[in-house]
């Protein structure tokens, strides 16, 4: 089994975003299902988001245009999504958003 956690930085202000709201689904049977969903602390963080994943296909998405309507910034993405896969080997997956009101980005942390 693997765990999963997550974070979310605004770039664009250099600082933690606090309270984005994440989701975690997995696709079974071709078909998206919810998983668990969670905000993110005042460090931006996730912890132990979900800690007994199969190996299978993911999504995790941030609602960060509801963030960016709380801080008055407009922004060109309601969410960012990040599609995965867990091997079968597993592990512990730390996957960051980096988020600014034009772009966003990821990559697998420690």
């Amino acid at each position: 089994m693997s765990q999963l956690s997550t974070h979310v930085l605004d770039t664009a202000l250099g600082k933690p975003a606090a309270d984005v709201v994440i989701r975690l689904e997995q696709l079974i049977d071709g078909r998206w299902e919810a998983l668990a969903q969670g905000a993110t602390d005042a460090d931006g963080r996730l912890k132990a988001f979900c800690e007994d994943l199969a190996c299978g296909q993911y999504r995790l998405t941030a609602e960060i245009g509801l963030y960016f309507a709380v801080t008055q910034r407009e922004t060109l993405y309601p969410t960012a999504q990040i599609d995965f896969v867990i091997p079968q080997n597993g592990g512990h997956y730390h996957l960051p958003f980096l988020i600014s009101p034009w772009s966003w980005s990821t990559y697998r942390g420690s």
